[in-house]
């Protein structure tokens, strides 16, 4: 084992002595291919890291429409029967079995398959027509409804989870399991920053009211996966520490704090000489990083010089910081100041029970601040080139869950048909596209798998889905895995 190590320090004590004799040239144009931010200016000796972020794709693969993404993730699944789907069938069935013709043998969740019932049930808020597209939008969502024009609401979303945890990972890493790359890290790699004061993958939490002891979300959603962990989300959070251990140690100052980093990343080049470890260059990026958002974060994160008329127009809680409201504020000062990817969580969506009450107090949370920040993108000339999603995991179900009456019920987990909805970024504006069955359980026209969806965020960055891999373990991964389609009927 001695002899093994001692083997191996000689082999690197070999390597940095050929690549010094090279002029580093060689070491550096290898690393720069394989590794974000590593060319010849992040190499030892060759100056101090920027920790700018280097994107792995020299050019698009084709022309961008977006530049950024602000993704509005609604956790716990919005039933898109009471949201943007509506079913008269369902309401003249009211108390009926679900057909079997339908269902069709779908396996459920623990939660139903135990019911000796599956009545049908409609959704107990109405639905109008919204905007020249006609869109239908419910009574629920009617500040939503008023930008219809704006909208690209996909009603023929489908998944392959059941459950929260694999769901929610799918859609944010391409798979069910955890390990994997979210988009963001995935578009913070391929893309690199367009701000080098602030992640260029940014993440905000909100607790909604519809259910406040929803599910919990976990860091790894946001995640680096296998990537450098340069490229991992930033969570910011409501209070006085925006992002934990950024503020300096009473008595420390920014020159004690520069020449202390300074001494780190010393260290940290000598280590790296020795075992040519990359995850030790992010590291003195990320170290370099966190310097420079000692300044701009503060900044950023401080909404209360926003005229009295911005708080007015995202609503009475977007004055209170850590609400979904005061978030998507924060969504459009980044999206001000170039942050590349910046994720919105939302929870309180897991209406098993009490859905027709808690459905609504959770469409109060987010219905004037989302219509209030596509808005106010477009006012700024923003919308164009900014990409915005609404939606959850997956749907739910057109049965009750437990007991029905007329006034209440709950509907479980459904992955065969949701609603998501777009805009700006190039989408087409003010279309309903795919559609499903009469009873809004299955898809007969025109199905989006997540994985397409993935895909055609990443046309939209000019990025070809197939082509922005990383090779790990011997295989190259892609957020797509091995599928996903470009859906051209909803591109501008």
């Amino acid at each position: 084992m001695v002899m093994d190590e001692l083997h191996e320090y000689q082999m690197n004590l070999n390597r940095r002595e050929f690549l010094s004799k090279t002029g580093l040239g060689l070491g550096a144009a290898a690393l720069s291919s394989i590794i974000p931010g590593c060319g010849i200016d992040s190499l030892p000796g060759l100056g101090k890291i920027t920790g700018g972020n280097t994107p792995s794709l020299d050019i698009t693969h084709f022309a961008p429409k977006a530049k950024r993404i602000i993704y509005l993730f609604q956790s716990g699944a919005p039933s898109q029967i009471e949201l943007f789907d509506p079913k008269p069938v369902l309401r003249k069935m009211f108390g009926e079995e679900l057909p079997e013709s339908v269902r069709m043998g779908q396996r459920l969740t623990g939660m139903t398959s135990g019911q000796d019932s599956f009545p049908l049930v409609g959704s107990y808020y109405g639905f109008q027509q919204k905007g020249k597209s006609g869109t239908w939008f419910s009574d629920i969502l009617p500040h939503i409804g008023e930008i219809a024009d704006e909208l690209c609401v996909i009603k023929s979303m489908h998944t392959e989870a059941i459950n929260h945890g694999p769901a929610t990972s799918f859609f944010q890493t391409g798979h069910q399991q955890p390990g994997r790359p979210s988009i963001g890290s995935w578009l913070s790699y391929g893309l690199g920053s367009m701000n080098d004061d602030l992640p260029t993958f940014s993440v905000l939490l909100s607790r909604g009211t519809g259910r406040p002891n929803a599910q919990p979300l976990y860091s790894r959603l946001w995640g680096n996966g296998f990537l450098p962990s340069l490229h991992q989300g930033v969570q910011f959070r409501s209070g006085a520490d925006p992002v934990l251990y950024l503020n300096d140690l009473p008595g420390i100052n920014k020159k004690t704090r520069r020449r202390m980093l300074d001494h780190i990343a010393e260290l940290n080049h000598a280590k790296y000489e020795e075992n040519n470890d990359p995850e030790i260059l992010t590291r003195i990026s990320q170290y370099e990083m966190a310097y420079r958002m000692q300044t701009s974060v503060p900044e950023t994160m401080d909404i209360s010089k926003e005229p009295d008329e911005i708080f007015d127009l995202y609503g009475p809680n977007s004055r209170t910081p850590g609400t979904y409201a005061a978030n998507c504020i924060l969504a459009r000062r980044m999206a001000e100041k170039d942050v590349r990817f910046i994720q919105l969580y939302h929870m309180g969506w897991d209406q098993h029970d009490n859905l027709p009450k808690a459905i609504a107090q959770q469409c109060n949370d987010v219905d004037q601040p989302t219509a209030a920040l596509i808005k106010d993108l477009k006012r700024r000339g923003l919308l164009e080139d900014t990409l915005v999603v609404w939606g959850g995991e997956f749907g739910r179900t057109n049965y009750s869950q437990g007991k029905l009456t007329p006034e209440n019920y709950g509907r479980d987990h459904h992955p065969r048909c949701f609603s998501i909805f777009m805009a700006g970024g190039g989408i087409k504006p003010g279309i309903s596209y795919g559609e499903t069955d009469d009873f809004s359980y299955n898809i007969i026209k025109d199905p989006v798998h997540v994985h397409d969806f993935q895909a055609t965020m990443m046309y939209l960055l000019g990025i070809d889905h197939e082509k922005l891999t990383y090779k790990h373990q011997g295989r190259r991964y892609r957020l797509t895995d091995v599928h996903g389609n470009i859906v051209k009927d909803i591109l501008a």
